[in-house]
């Protein structure tokens, strides 16, 4: 067994995106392209609503997986294959595009606080054309862990007997929600297999045995790969822990569409211009 150790600090930009949703990037910028089979890290937060109200209108996806993570904030998604629900705080919404989803996330709220994160995960050759599917859960379903020192929440993966509710997804993915208390150390297993990071929200940590960079909120810290991570927290920490198998594949993006060749993309544009669009 080998301790997990830091590869990359990346510090995330400021952007927007949607309708001009302000945000902050930290996959899918010039410094950090992709983690595989990670395309796309955003954390959207804002006590304005004017950073946020105009939302996330129509817009088409395909050959990927989007997983919306709410901490504070709500908003109601819905799209071309008829799913509908509302999104709020706790909760998940896994949403594989595959062949092709149009679909929204709007604002509930009119004001308040808003704060959460959109993961673009990629997918197989062999899936990208398959027919869309989605997930969505509710904080209920979310097993959590507590003690003195931390509180886990299992989106994805395992913490100790405590198994996540995302299934079916081809990369094996782990995502976990980590509150660690003041010098406490959190220590996870990974397996050597996936490829791995760590996004700190708020807090300072300290990551494996060898020196590096202080870590402060909206770092993502590339991991090598290993099996023993372990976290120290120097201050009263907030961070998630994301993991997959890579894919090893071709990668060919045109905004919203992510497939392994530049025809495929074109032709996906045309078929989202002439209506043959959605996968159902």
């Amino acid at each position: 067994m080998s301790t997990i150790e830091v590869k990359k600090i990346v510090k995330a930009i400021e952007t927007s995106d949607g309708a001009g949703v302000k945000l902050k990037r930290s996959i899918g910028i010039s410094e950090l392209d992709f983690i595989d089979p990670f395309l796309m890290l955003d954390e959207f937060g804002s006590e304005n609503k004017e950073d946020y109200i105009a939302g996330f209108p129509s817009h088409p996806h395909r050959g990927i997986e989007t997983v919306t993570y709410m901490l504070n904030g709500e908003f109601r998604h819905e799209d071309s294959s008829g799913n509908k629900g509302d999104l709020g705080p706790g909760g998940v919404q896994w949403m594989t595009a595959a062949g092709g989803i149009i679909h929204s996330e709007m604002p509930i709220m009119k004001e308040g606080k808003l704060h959460g994160f959109q993961l673009w995960v990629n997918m197989p050759a062999k899936y990208k054309m398959n027919k869309p599917s989605y997930q969505n859960i509710e904080p209920k379903e979310i097993p959590e862990f507590k003690d003195q020192e931390k509180k886990i929440k299992i989106i994805a993966g395992k913490y100790q007997n405590k198994i996540g509710p995302v299934k079916g997804i081809s990369v094996d993915p782990i995502y976990i929600d980590v509150e660690l208390e003041k010098d406490k150390i959190f220590y996870f297993t990974i397996p050597s297999s996936h490829n791995a990071f760590v996004y700190l929200v708020s807090g300072e940590i300290i990551i494996g045995n060898k020196k590096h960079d202080q870590l402060q909120n909206s770092n993502l810290v590339c991991l090598q790969n290993g099996n023993d991570l372990n976290v120290y927290a120097n201050k009263k920490s907030k961070f998630l822990i994301i993991a997959g198998k890579p894919i090893g594949e071709a990668i060919a993006r045109g905004g919203p569409f992510v497939m392994n060749t530049k025809e495929e993309i074109i032709k996906a544009i045309q078929d989202y211009h002439s209506g043959t669009f959605v996968q159902k």
